[in-house]
């Protein structure tokens, strides 16, 4: 029996929000392939080192275009729902970075003020050809490794920015949510109304001046519904790591969520005791930063799943 055609999500507009109220745009089963057209953070309005963003994003209100809501058949509140990464195709030969006035790691923000000026703006063309990215300005060549800055389902009741993680997912700038691995967030929504955008071409951890290698794409998901299971932020799961992503401010209350909440993921689903989890990952855990620049912090943990499904506990 053949492979049923994938089913292709091209937008008309993009949202701005992880909204409950945006009507589908499209409506797809579980266990469909499902590809998603997506724009980059700027939508595509940095094109060369001459597009500095205070001119090539003056009138622009808002960033980060999302393409959704997508509704899964299936999904109700009190559910989880798996998404798992198949693949993620550039839709052009680049990729670009920049410094924004007032934002990044290393500068003063709207909410971590300074005295301090804006850091000079720049512009970074990264060329993409068989898998590699090669800036000329910098002399360095950096491998393909491309990921879903963005991700999320719609939280309850609020519209919320999509600059912002949360519990819902969002931009949460993670590196591991990439191909081959699956991402579970929690369902508030009937269709859990999915929406993603944000494709980075690559991306240090901590994603320091705030902007990462942005790039259009095309990424290739599979859906599923794990029926009444509700979990409180989101899990990633990799061939080899069990992960958790916590998104605060400040960033050790961020660690303090991925590590409780990768405690409980044992606890349910691995046999493990809280107690020995804790153990467990004091000895053995992993942590990083996804992003230290957006509305709030990404952190994530994770564990081996070799020690996690170990027999005896």
């Amino acid at each position: 029996m053949a492979a049923s055609k994938p089913v292709e999500v091209t937008p008309q507009s993009y949202s701005y929000v992880f909204s409950p109220y945006r009507e589908p745009i499209a409506r797809v089963r579980p266990g469909q392939r499902v590809v998603i057209q997506c724009e980059d953070a700027f939508e595509s309005r940095i094109r060369s080192p001459r597009d500095v963003p205070s001119q090539a994003l003056a009138g622009a209100r808002f960033l980060n275009p999302q393409t959704g809501p997508i509704y899964v058949e299936g999904a109700n509140p009190g559910d989880t729902l798996a998404v798992r990464i198949e693949d993620i195709t550039p839709t052009r030969d680049f990729a670009v970075s920049c410094l924004i006035p007032y934002f990044g790691g290393l500068t003063s923000t709207a909410v971590t003020r300074t005295l301090q000026s804006p850091l000079e703006e720049r512009v970074w063309i990264w060329q993409l050809k068989e898998e590699r990215l090669w800036n000329e300005e910098l002399g360095i060549s950096l491998p393909w490794m491309p990921f879903m800055g963005t991700l999320a389902v719609a939280p309850d009741l609020e519209a919320i920015t999509t600059l912002a993680p949360g519990p819902f997912g969002g931009n949460m700038d993670v590196p591991d949510v990439c191909p081959g691995n699956t991402v579970y967030l929690p369902v508030w929504n009937e269709g859990a109304l999915f929406y993603t955008g944000d494709t980075h071409a690559r991306q240090g951890q901590g994603e320091l001046c705030g902007v990462a290698l942005e790039i259009t794409s095309k990424v290739t998901v599979v859906f599923d519904v794990i029926k009444e299971r509700a979990i409180l932020w989101p899990r990633i799961e990799s061939p080899t790591r069990l992960m958790t992503v916590g998104s605060a401010r400040p960033m050790e209350d961020a660690a303090r969520i991925a590590y409780a909440e990768l405690a409980a993921w044992l606890a349910a689903d691995y046999g493990w005791t809280l107690p020995n989890a804790y153990q467990l990952l004091t000895q053995a855990g992993g942590l990083y930063v996804g992003n230290m620049v957006d509305t709030t912090y990404s952190l994530v943990a994770s564990v081996e799943k070799a020690l996690a499904t170990r027999s005896t506990r």
